[in-house]
């Protein structure tokens, strides 16, 4: 028997939303005040998925205000294949509301926004037999329902409220299917947080009634000691061999109680079983029997970018919007130049370019050039006010914690005119220094100076010498960047920044692991 490894899509990758065409399987995932905003992947065996590009990819389609919040933006989308065309509709909060797009190509282009006249968040979009569509999504604590003119977004009714799930905070994320004589709800309730769940409702025709079923939720590790919590806003797709799968959010909580996680809310595949006409989905595991489909992984995302391209490879994203003249292939040959339009990564205009972390335990790299006046590096970042930075200006080399309201130059240092590469790497195991013979009680891991921390991880900044040795300047806890501590709806990006004047970089790195490149 296959196995195969949760999660399928790593690293800030929350709410998706499935759709298959042959053999083909597509999700997009949420992505908040990121751009290009809605990525979409690719599978063709539901375990292995690529990255293919994003569906609003144009400032035509998003542009976000410098001074919209984290977490803001481009909330929960619904990605479904009809009548010859995809179609993508979401919520872009503190934007243009909800909207729906479409293409002929999942990879693009896609079409201009279209805005839907309907209140809430998270809407769905599902077709009847007739041909009708039917929006769902969540207004007021109830999921609500009304046929639309998809190609218009005109409302062809007022909005009926169908079911408000099990009686658990926030009911959201709805997905409407017509699986044989029913019409099943999917919900997910309890809030994103480690009490969050799913349950499921059926009716014989739309807009109900509904009926729960007598043992929601159906899926929720809420109160467990699970290794995978935060489980819900999942979504179902029936494989091209008739087994049933659902793709779903979850995280992997580390460190002392209450466990903090880094990643973000990662995309989860868990099974889908049928009794007495319910979809069932688990059990969720970190390892799992894999379908029984033919395995076609794809060629691994580049660890390194020399920017050699005319254009940054879609596994870069930038804050709020897109800024052309700020991100510079064309003026220097092989570099990035990045002119910034902030004096801080907290400051509204922030210039940041950045990837997910994917792996747990990563090191990230990357070769800059900052001339007389520039000010640039490389950041670990979770929101304006939780960022861990390594910078070079003037021949100074900091290493800058940003934590709540507070900004600390943790350590600085003189080094020689030039390029200089810069490091941070991330660990989840402990740092034990030779001084240190035992541990103390408990998790954690202990630094230098003795102290424990319960933290996730551990993130080392610092930049490598003349002979590549890694010279550390800090050493720091990484719960401060988890949501446990800052809250929010995203994961960690790690990136290249300016501050200051238009420094250059040669080279990108991101490679699972850490230590000895």
């Amino acid at each position: 028997m296959a196995f195969f490894d949760n999660p399928v899509i790593p690293g800030f990758s929350p709410d998706p939303s499935v759709c298959r065409v042959g053999d083909d399987y597509y999700v997009a995932t949420s992505s908040f005040e990121y751009v290009p905003g809605v990525p979409l992947w690719h599978s063709r065996d539901l375990v292995h998925w690529r990255l293919i590009g994003h569906a609003l990819d144009r400032p035509s389609q998003l542009a976000l205000d410098d001074e919209a919040p984290s977490s803001c933006g481009v909330y929960a989308p619904t990605l479904r294949y009809h009548d010859g065309r995809f179609w993508m509709i979401t919520t872009v909060v503190a934007g243009a509301g909800n909207i729906v797009v479409t293409a002929k190509d999942p990879a693009g282009p896609w079409s201009e926004p279209v805005p839907v006249g309907i209140p809430g968040i998270d809407p769905d979009l599902a077709w009847d037999e007739a041909g009708r569509c039917w929006c769902v999504f969540s207004h007021d604590g109830m999921i609500r329902g009304v046929r639309i003119d998809p190609e218009t977004g005109e409302l062809l009714g007022e909005p009926t409220a169908m079911w408000s799930g099990s009686g658990l905070q926030y009911p959201e994320g709805p997905h409407l299917y017509r699986i044989g004589d029913w019409w099943y709800l999917l919900l997910s309730e309890g809030g994103t947080e480690r009490g969050h769940a799913m349950s499921v409702a059926r009716a014989r025709d739309l807009p109900g009634p509904f009926e729960p079923h007598p043992d929601n939720p159906v899926l929720s590790h809420r109160s467990t000691g699970h290794p995978v919590q935060n489980t819900g806003h999942g979504d179902l797709v029936q494989a091209h061999d008739g087994t049933w799968w659902m793709v779903l959010l979850g995280t992997r909580p580390r460190g002392d109680t209450p466990k903090f996680h880094g990643m973000g809310r990662e995309t989860f595949l868990a099974p889908v079983r049928w009794e007495d006409e319910w979809p069932l989905p688990g059990p969720l595991e970190l390892r799992s029997p894999a379908p029984e489909l033919t395995p076609h992984p794809w060629p691994a995302e580049p660890a390194r970018d020399d920017f050699d391209s005319p254009a940054l490879a879609a596994c870069w994203m930038s804050l709020r919007r897109q800024h052309p003249g700020a991100v510079r292939l064309d003026t220097r040959p092989g570099h990035v130049v990045l002119h910034a339009r902030a004096d801080g990564l907290e400051k509204p205009g922030a210039l940041f370019v950045g990837r997910r972390q994917r792996d747990p335990d990563c090191s990230a790299r990357t070769r800059v050039d900052a001339a007389e006046g520039d000010r640039g590096g490389i950041a670990v970042r979770l929101d304006e006010a939780h960022h861990y930075q390594v910078e070079i200006a003037d021949g100074i080399v900091r290493a800058v914690a940003r934590i709540g309201p507070v900004r600390q130059t943790v350590a600085e240092r003189a080094v020689p005119a030039g390029p200089l590469t810069l490091r941070i790497d991330i660990t989840t195991t402990e740092i034990l220094p030779p001084t240190v013979t035992a541990r103390p009680t408990g998790p954690g891991a202990v630094l230098p100076s003795g102290l424990r921390v319960g933290g996730p991880d551990t993130l080392r900044l610092g930049y490598e010498t003349e002979d590549g040795s890694f010279d550390i300047l800090a050493e720091l806890d990484g719960r401060y960047l988890t949501t446990e501590v800052a809250g929010g709806f995203t994961g960690r990006v790690i990136g290249m920044y300016a501050t200051q004047g238009a420094p250059a970089f040669d080279w990108f790195e991101l490679r699972p692991g850490s230590g000895e490149h």
